[in-house]
């Protein structure tokens, strides 16, 4: 299928080639020597236009940080998705994990973790008007983008639900009633191949245009795989294998009356994404027992050797499929906008959940593993003026299907595992005479955990949200203005939740037993026992999930909205003072929920550590923002120049933690994110632009002791009461130059160069020292050479250029967290190498 496809991927490049040499030959040709076509006057920063208020409207007149980046600089930094985006936006983290579904994007500090799909995203992704309710359901390749907005601060007033951090508004490009063509054609090293081609034109007269873009890119995998006894037998990990086909209508009937229709579809099938070791266990503990079995989980000296250890499949099948239709009618003293939307989203995913080479727990690569989102949604709204008085009223209706498959099997080894682990606790040291003796637990006694044995999860989950809203400006003055904004929502869940385990749970039956017994005949022993029988019966393995059946729902009803006071003090500068309140709704914790062993009631043995809580709810996050700002204008509309100081204080902050065995949520009563956002982009000439920013946020938990002890007890939490959160570095900075050079009358040289530097920071939930990420920059870089009209170009370019070594996120490794997280064995998601390649466009 990869050759088939790769065929075809050329077939339609030379296809592209061919009809822009025969459409070249037939056009009139310019005489010799003639000068090439320049744009016709001088580029200002007023041609920036963005619509973070669903209007048109100049960057400068908007009373919001917004960071806007334009075609031709995307091509130039070669962003074709979100995690590219965070290079060129300053106060932007974009993270992924086991998953490319499991991507995670953060705005000054503050994001939802992606691997719980319970959790809607604190940053919205909001995709031709379509809002997309998880930051992985919007990860893929973007196509050709007109421009891509990123808005800061709550913005759910006008963007729907969520986004209590910001908002990534994608918009791209419209289909032209001017026949063109474009086509790409890249080559890489880890064995990149990848084309793109787009065709765009009138079909019926001025009235009906239409475009069909079509990419397929591959790429060898950054890690060499160790999959020992196999059944894995991938040797490479982090490939790239996908391809994406979008066709759109653009319907313009009348000037007044507008529809535009897309459709789009998505698959990508990988091997993505597999961690590496980062920190052995003290004394090596507990890579020691992984080496008794015959296995290996890596060297943590050397992880950037990005040789990685898996013994079972690491796995992720993508289908993403959506059909959109936008109505703009010009009606009465405004305008009507209808966006209506389905979407279908499917992701399997599966991997070696103890990466090592030792066959201890794993989760299939199969349905059993699967998140599928279905969602429909429509946005009605109406926007005018009249007067001193701009409003918009609207409604947003959407309905949200999610069925989450969780599958969690223990191996081969896994009983043999435990047995060391158990031998281990009590003598201190291994039973070197374990293997021979074939016994399961030398301590305890004939406790068995058959290999395939495991949890067998079904959550299907029903959303429905309605709101109405208006976000209207007053004009007091020409200089002086209040905008104001309200936003009403009810939210309705409603969760099924249907559980089994294969073996039913009889492990942790005789391991319950055992430890009765042994707390009986040898007290001292079982207490040496207590801190891990909790992992004997886990809820992935606790027979309190036979045959269980479970549901829940739980309504919300919220008012939000915001509030701008602007001045505009000259042609040159605005400034404006806001307040806004974000919310993001409460929801379920998709996954098993037990009581915590080592907490009040929750003791080694009981009952109770093997009784489903049924309750396994969160409530919803809110965040009161303030913001005061200037937009300045200067040197003759050349240099833009925006600065914000920020204060948010988050309640309920939707806080999700793997604690190397199981994931746990929970709502961290306050967060306080402040700072100041600054943002310059500097049109020198036609030839030269930079473009950068800087952002510092201080983003803390702020707690009192007894919110403390309850949020270490939950989740192992390693910081204090007014910690940094992770992945919230206090500095992040981006600087983006971009320098076009005629060479004589036909030709031109582009060089563009761009990076972005981020402190240092924490990329573990639970803090744990060892997950610390020192500062460290990224850098991409791309040399073009073509034509000066653009019909076609050369590149050469890079991405990492520097070769930055940076982990994503590092958690703690599953069953080689002993004795505690903080002395356990840490893996991590490692930032991509450096890679470079070249590319060829033709253009007409």
């Amino acid at each position: 299928m990869r050759e088939v496809r790769t065929s075809i991927s050329a077939i339609a490049v030379v296809l592209s080639l061919v009809a822009t040499s025969a459409m070249a030959q037939a056009a009139p040709q310019a005489p010799a020597g003639a000068p090439a076509a320049t744009p016709a006057g001088d580029h200002t920063v007023d041609e920036i236009i963005v619509t973070a208020q669903k209007r048109s409207n100049s960057l400068q007149n908007v009373p919001i940080v917004v960071t806007a980046v334009g075609r031709q600089l995307l091509q130039d930094t070669g962003i074709k998705d979100i995690k590219d985006l965070a290079v060129l936006t300053p106060g932007l983290l974009v993270t992924s994990t086991t998953n490319e579904g499991s991507t995670t994007a953060r705005i000054r500090g503050i994001g939802t973790v992606g691997d719980n799909p319970g959790l809607e995203s604190s940053v919205g992704i909001v995709i031709d008007g379509v809002y997309r309710s998880r930051n992985g359901v919007g990860f893929g390749d973007l196509g050709d983008v007109e421009r891509i907005e990123v808005l800061k601060g709550p913005q759910g007033t006008l963007f729907g639900k969520s986004a209590t951090a910001g908002v990534i508004n994608i918009l791209t490009a419209a289909p032209s009633f001017k026949f063109g063509l474009d086509a790409d054609l890249t080559v890489g090293n880890y064995g990149a191949i990848g084309g793109a081609a787009e065709i765009t034109g009138p079909i019926v007269g001025d009235t009906v245009a239409a475009s069909l873009y079509f990419a397929d890119r591959q790429r060898d995998g950054y890690f060499t795989v160790n999959d020992g006894p196999g059944p894995n037998a991938a040797k490479r990990d982090t490939d790239r294998d996908f391809y994406t086909v979008r066709g759109q209508l653009l319907i313009t009937p009348t000037t007044d009356f507008k529809v535009r229709l897309i459709a789009d579809h998505t698959h990508r099938n990988e091997q993505c994404c597999i961690a590496v070791i980062t920190r052995a266990s003290e004394g090596n503990f507990a890579n020691s027992l992984v080496a008794a079995l015959g296995g290996n989980d890596g060297n943590a000296a050397n992880p950037y050797a990005r040789t990685a250890y898996a013994n079972r499949p690491d796995g992720q099948k993508v289908d993403d499929s959506g059909i959109s239709m936008q109505i703009d009618w010009k009606v009465g003293p405004g305008a009507l906008t209808s966006v209506t939307a389905y979407r279908d989203w499917k992701n399997t995913a599966g991997f070696d959940a103890d990466f090592s080479t030792a066959d201890i727990d794993y989760l299939p690569f199969d349905n059993s593993n699967s998140s599928q989102f279905r969602t429909f949604s429509q946005e009605l709204r109406y926007a005018g003026a009249s007067g001193k008085l701009d409003y918009l009223l609207g409604g947003f209706f959407s309905k949200e299907i999610l069925q989450q498959n969780t599958s969690i099997l223990v191996g081969s080894q896994f009983a043999p595992y435990l047995g060391l682990l158990f031998s281990s606790l009590v003598t201190g040291e291994p039973d070197p005479n374990f293997l021979k003796t074939g016994l399961t637990f030398p301590f305890v006694g004939g406790v068995n955990y058959a290999s395939g044995s495991g949890s067998v999860d079904q959550f299907h989950q029903r959303d429905s949200t309605y709101a109405v809203f208006t976000d209207d400006t007053f004009h007091f003055t020409d200089k002086l203005s209040f905008n104001g904004g309200l936003r009403y929502t009810f939210d309705d869940k409603k969760l099924a939740q249907i559980s089994n385990n294969i073996g039913g749970g009889a492990g942790c039956g005789a391991a319950n037993a055992a430890f009765g017994i042994l707390n009986r005949v040898n007290p001292a022993a079982a207490q040496q026992l207590a801190a891990v029988n909790g992992t004997m019966c886990l809820p992935f393995l606790s027979p309190g999930y036979n045959n269980y059946r479970n549901n829940q729902s739980e309504s919300e009803s919220v008012l939000s909205g915001t509030a701008k006071l602007v001045y505009r003090a000259s042609r040159e500068l605005l400034l404006y003072g806001s307040y806004a309140r974000g919310y993001k709704a409460g929801g379920f914790n998709l996954d098993r929920v037990e009581c915590t062993i080592g907490t009040a009631g929750c003791a080694p043995g009981s009952a109770a550590a093997i009784t489903p809580i049924n309750n396994t709810q969160f409530g919803d996050e809110t965040n009161n923002s303030f913001e005061v700002g200037e937009k300045a204008t200067l040197f003759n509309r050349k240099l833009l120049l925006n600065a914000t100081l920020f204060y948010q204080k988050y309640k309920g902050f939707q806080l999700n933690t793997f604690n190397g065995l199981v994931f746990v949520v929970t709502s961290v009563p306050s967060v306080i994110s402040k700072g100041v956002d600054a943002d310059f982009v500097w049109i020198a000439n036609n030839q030269f632009t930079i473009q950068g920013g800087v952002t510092y946020a201080d983003t803390r938990y702020n707690l009192n002791g007894a919110q403390l002890a309850n949020l270490q007890a939950q989740t192992g939490f390693l910081g204090t009461t007014n910690s940094r959160l992770s992945l919230a570095p206090f500095w992040s900075a981006s600087l983006s130059g971009t320098y076009t050079q005629p060479i004589g009358d036909r030709y031109q040289a582009r060089f563009n160069l761009g990076a972005k530097y981020s402190s240092g920071y924490n990329t573990g939930s639970d803090l744990d020292p060892g997950k610390y990420q020192s500062s460290y920059v990224l850098m991409n870089g791309r040399i073009a050479f073509g034509s000066s009209d653009q019909r076609w170009a050369i590149e050469a370019w890079a991405e990492n250029l520097l070769n930055t070594k940076y982990q994503q996120v590092a958690f703690n490794s599953g069953f080689q967290n002993v004795p505690t997280n903080a002395t356990g064995v840490l893996d991590a998601f490692l930032g991509a190498p450096r890679t470079y390649g070249g590319t060829l466009r033709f253009k007409f």
